[in-house]
This record gives structure tokens, sequence and C-alpha cells, in this order.
């Protein structure tokens, strides 16, 4: 029964840039399945799917938001995530459990700056993905355009599987390559119903043309079919559909669909194209995870029922009640009222209520099968990127990786009774949010909260004020620096203390390295020789090391790129215990970067849409900021600048963008890598005059 259900499901994930449209074709999908019975458009701000009252006021998508569905027999989870760059979490965190995605393309532009994240994304998590080019009621919309954007700037191999009759307003029919077809799309029944009219004449000599092409590329993944092919004998709809669903599968392929979601245009072929062409969770190789609190040794699980339980916790909605925690089953199955093992903190968690999630509706459930979605209720010790397993049979599955903060600001209560108040509420937003980040500057005892962006950052501080109803002081918005150590260094530490009976005695002799890795903190290597350090002794010096690191220094930056070699030292008999050992640690650790800093800074990748007449303005502004301008391309009316900036030259670009291209022009960025910041600049920050 496990096999014949699994093969009927399908968990995809609907990702695109912003304005591309996902949200309304998620609405329009639960509404062809009869999930809500009226559509309401994103921009009036009732989707369903956008539900939080962030994302009504603003019109995009803020978190991801499940839902499920059924069609033609099918059970399908949907996942609509955010296109903007600021909340690529939330995109980063539902591919990790998807098992396809729909990518959605405006017919006018192709693709888009955030398109090529999503996509590396999913190119990451092995994701397979079919295309659907939205839009093409649009003035402007070219559906082979955007096709070649697929190929030129994504580097995929799109097979168009259906083209559209009629441009822009005329747009009203489908040619189905696949089976032959061609449907014209009845307008009073939104979506619902499609009429098949005659394939003849020039349509019919079109898509002889494009089939042919098809055959072509999908040839190669089938043999009897390359045979059929080669003689030009007529190649069977079905053995068509499954060389182009292995080639998907494989990720050698993306099928391409065409239609307009506003206009009910194409949504139902889209939906039988998931069926035909995404994976279900038999499809994909075993999960792979570890044995707890061992790096090497591998496991894998099947997606089977009968399987020991193993899930991955992958979204936290912290509420009221308790935390709405999101599942993704591997395999087994996890049961209402049981308990299970969480490896990371080895602790057991009782699994109290699991709901079936619909947007902001729920629906109560006893089980979650192996392969399926869910949400539950009761997790104590849980959060994003958490495994949960049988604790007889224990697994670690593979983390989540999340981007580092680039950009910071103070935070404070407006008034000074709300301070614990505060101290809740950011504590419950950094559970649902991994990407957001809260710190005390121990010097000055200032809240300094964290994020991906200016947007991020002020939509989280709405929702303290709005959702929380906890008024705030905001400092303005700062860059998120790193350090690292700017040269090689050799330190001698000496923490010594007499003051009459014990005393305290340890000397530690530290080489110290920065590496280039900028996601590595820390690394401890114990080079010690001889016994001059008691080997009791040595992980203290390192807990010291790694204690002062973390510190941040005087700056209150964090280090990275650290390696410390702990290679001599000194112990008394009498005087010496772990504890200064740990303080010489520390101490070797700051007078290595007396002195010896290298400030980092946040380089973001942008891309700047703007009129060709504004292109000059644009081009001199991003250089004055420190900008390098990489190429200018060309995208039908538009010409996109893409180059990398330092953000810190960047706040406020909104606003600046907009006079200067008298708001015609749009942009994107999204972080590239850590550089050190140039001296003269360095030495302000360091200075505290930034």
């Amino acid at each position: 029964m496990s096999v014949k259900r699994l093969t009927a499901h399908r968990n995809i994930g609907i990702m695109a840039h912003i304005d591309a449209g996902k949200t309304t074709v998620t609405e329009r999908i639960l509404f062809i399945t009869n999930k809500i019975h009226k559509t309401v458009e994103v921009h009036e701000g009732g989707a369903t799917m956008d539900f939080l009252e962030e994302e009504q006021k603003r019109g995009i998508t803020i978190q991801s938001a499940a839902t499920s569905t059924e069609w033609k027999g099918y059970s399908v989870n949907i996942i609509d995530t955010p296109g903007h760059v600021d909340f690529t979490a939330e995109v980063e965190r539902s591919l990790r459990v998807l098992d396809g995605a729909c990518a959605v393309f405006d017919g006018v532009q192709g693709v888009e700056a955030q398109s090529e994240t999503v996509w590396r994304q999913a190119d990451r998590y092995g994701v397979p993905r079919i295309c659907l080019i939205n839009k093409l009621d649009r003035t402007g919309a070219d559906f082979d355009y955007c096709v070649g954007t697929i190929k030129e700037r994504l580097g995929a191999r799109p097979v168009a599987l259906q083209f559209p009759v009629g441009k822009e307003k005329e747009f009203n029919g489908i040619v189905d390559l696949v089976n032959m077809k061609y449907y014209v799309f009845d307008e009073d029944s939104k979506g619902k119903l499609m009429n098949e009219e005659p394939l003849e004449g020039d349509l019919l000599e079109e898509a002889k043309i494009r089939r042919h092409g098809v055959c072509e590329d999908a040839a190669e993944f089938d043999e009897e079919m390359l045979d059929i092919f080669v003689e030009d004998g007529e190649i069977p709809p079905d053995m068509l559909r499954a060389a182009l669903r292995k080639a998907t599968l494989a990720m050698e392929l993306t099928p391409v669909f065409c239609g307009s979601a506003l206009k009910d245009k194409g949504v139902a072929l889209l939906l039988d194209a998931v069926i035909d062409y995404l994976p279900c969770p038999l499809d994909l190789p075993d999960i792979e995870g570890m044995v707890p609190r061992s790096e090497e040794e591998k496991i894998t699980r099947k997606a089977a029922d009968d399987q020991p339980m193993s899930a991955m916790a992958f979204k936290t909605v912290a509420e009221p009640t308790g935390d709405l925690t999101f599942i993704r089953v591997y395999s087994g199955v996890m049961e209402k009222g049981t308990t299970y093992y969480n490896p990371r903190t080895t602790k057991r968690e009782r699994i109290g209520r699991i709901l079936r999630v619909h947007a902001d509706k729920r629906e109560p459930l006893d089980r979650i099968e192996a392969g399926d979605i869910a949400a539950v209720i009761g997790l104590k010790n849980t959060v994003t990127g958490d495994t949960l397993c049988s604790e007889d049979d224990p697994i670690v599955l593979n983390k989540i990786v999340f981007p580092d903060a680039v950009i910071a600001m103070s935070l404070e209560p407006k008034d000074n009774k709300d301070r614990d108040k505060l101290s809740d509420v950011i504590g419950r937003m950094m559970r649902e949010d991994p990407t957001f980040r809260a710190t005390t500057n121990e010097e000055t005892g200032e809240l300094v909260i964290s994020g991906m962006g200016e947007l991020h950052l002020e939509v989280l501080v709405n929702r303290i004020q709005n959702d929380h109803k906890c008024e705030v002081i905001t400092g303005k918005p700062k860059v998120s620096y790193k350090q690292r150590l700017a040269k090689d260094v050799d330190t001698e530490a000496r923490f010594v203390k007499q003051s009459g009976g014990r005393g305290k005695f340890a000397v530690v002799s530290v080489r110290f390295e920065p590496t280039e890795d900028p996601t590595k903190t820390f690394e401890f290597v114990d080079g010690v020789k001889g016994g001059n350090v008691p080997r009791e002794y040595i992980p203290s010096v390192a807990n010291g090391l790694e204690n002062a690191v973390n510190g941040g220094g005087r700056t209150g930056y964090p280090f990275v790129g650290v390696k410390a070699t702990l290679y001599d030292g000194k112990a008394h008999d009498v005087d010496s215990d772990q504890l200064s050992f740990e303080q010489a640690g520390m101490l070797a650790f700051r007078q290595a970067y007396e002195n010896n800093i290298t400030l980092l800074e946040p380089i973001m990748k942008i891309d700047v849409s703007v009129p060709e007449e504004f292109l000059g303005a644009v081009v001199g502004d991003l250089n004055s900021r420190r900008g390098e301008v990489g190429e200018v391309v060309s995208q039908g009316e538009l010409r996109v600048v893409k180059g990398f900036v330092p953000i810190a030259e960047m706040f406020a670009y909104s606003s600046s963008l907009r006079g200067a291209t008298q708001g015609r022009g749009a942009f994107s960025m999204e972080l590239f890598e850590y550089r050190p910041v140039p001296t003269n600049i360095a030495k302000k920050v360091l200075a505290g005059e930034e």
C-alpha cells in the first residue's frame, strides 16, 4: 500500500523572481482543484497563501506557505516560496525538503536576477524542475525569447512541450506537443474548462516542426525511441512522456510550459505536467545521513512506511499555544502521541498534535507517513534543520545551510517595562527565521538585530510592533562586518597570579594564522610535543581560544578564519589548573589580534534593470558607490547592469534609483562574498565613526 500511495504523491515548490506570479499560480491551482472557491488577486492583498498582515500590505510573499490538494487521484503538497532575496532562507529550507519544483518566469522578462539565485539553490539540492512562462497576455510577452533566457542565463536544457497561440492580449490557446492537441480556453470557466480544437493548417505545420525538436532531445534518453526517431517513425505520446520524465528526473532536460495564471490560462495543463514529469518520493535516491556523533559513518533510509522513522524539521512558526513545526517524513511513520529522538540535543521529543496545514487553516491528523509533509505541535527543543528519528535506529540528516546576515541595527523597547516582552518576541522570531539574529553588545548592553537586508529587518520590526504589540526604537542600519587576523603571529601568553596560598599559573605559546575560508570561524591544532602542557589542560586552552574568537574582540564583529596551533607552554605542579589555561588561551588571542586585524565587508551581487536613457546615470552612480560594473545585457527594451557593490554603500538605494530613473528602475541584490575593507574606511569603522 505504501508504494502505491507514494507513487501517487508529489511534494513541489513554486519558485521565481519577485512579481513573476508564483502566488497567483498557487491560488489558481487551489481554485482549479476545488481547494478554494474563489480567487483574490495578490495585488489586492487577499491571496490565500499570503495571509500575514505584512504580506497583504506589501503584495509580496515573505514566508513560505504550505498547502495540499488533489488532482486526478494524486495528492500534491505545495510550498509557495518568497521571491525577494531578503527572504532567501524560506526558499533554502523549502527546497531542502521538496522533491520537485516549478520555476515561474515573467513572459516579458524571462530569467531575472532572483530566478538565477533560486535556480542555483535548486541545483545545490538536486531538485528536478519544470518551468512555466507566465503572464503571456502582457504587452511585450515573448515565449521563445523566455525559453532562450533559460538556456543562456541558467545553463539549463529547456525543452518546450507547449507553445502559445495568439500574442499578448490575443493569447487564448495552447498547443500540447506531446499529445499534438490544440486547446482553447473557456474564458467564463476561470480555467476549469478548455475546448479542444482541430490542429490544422500553419498551426499543424509549426507543431510538427516543434515536436520533431522535442523528440530529438528526448530520444537521447530512450534507445527504443531513438531507433524510431532515426527511421522517421511516429513516436507515441506515452513513449515520449516516459523519456521526458526520465530526463527531467535526471536533471538533463527541463520541460517548459506556457500560460497566464492571472487570466486562468494553462494552469490545469501545468498540474498535469507536475504529475507527468516531477518525481514522487520513490523516484529519488534513498535519503542519506550519518550515525549520530560520527562524522564518517554514513547510512541511508528508504522512503517506506516499514523503515525506522526519520524526519526533518524545516520550518517553525512560534505561536502562543506552542511552536508549530513543519516536518518532512523521509522514512517510517510519525504518529501522534509518540516520542522520538533529536540527535542534536540528545533529548526525546513528544508529538502532541499533527496537522495538515492549508495556509492559515488546519486539519488534524493521526500520523504522517513516509514521503509526506505536515506540521506538529508540542516540540520543545527542536529547531529548523533538526532531525527527529527512532531512538533505536538513530540518524542525522544533512543540515540546511543558511547564508550570513549582512546588515544590523540596534533595537530597544520604547517603554522599559517591555524589555522582557521584547526579549521573548525576539526569541520566538529567531526560532522562526534562521537568518534573523540578535546579540547583546557586552560593552554597551545594546541589543543588535541582524538580517539579510533592509527589507528583511523592516518587516521584522513591523511584525514586532504590529503582530506582537511591542513598540520599539531602532537605530540606523549598519553593516555586519567580519574580521580576520591580518598576518601570522606567534604569541606567548602568561597567566600568572600569586596572592598568598595557591596561585594561578599557565603559560602557552600559540601560533595564529588567518585562513581564507570565511565559513570556518575557528580551527584548533594540538602541536604540543614533550608534555610541557599536560594533556588534561589542552582542551581548556582550546576552549579559551574559541571563547575569545567568538567574543569578537573590542569591536564585537565576529572573527572568521582563525587557525590556532598550540605548540608549547609551561605548567606548575601546584598552581596550574584548567581555569588558568583557559584564561591563558583567551589572553593569547587578545595579544594576537592587537594591531593585527583585517576588516571584511559583505559584497553584494547586484542587477539593476533600467530603460536605456538612464543607463549612464545608473552606471555612474554605482561606480561612485565603490561598485564594479561587470556587464550590461539587453532584456527587451530594458538594460540590465550586472556588477558587485559593498552593501555599506547601498542603504536607501531604492529611493535613489527611483529618483534617478523617474521610478522606472528596479534592482535586486544578494550576498556574493566578504572582501577586505579599504584601509581608510576600515580605520573609521574601527574607530566607531561609521
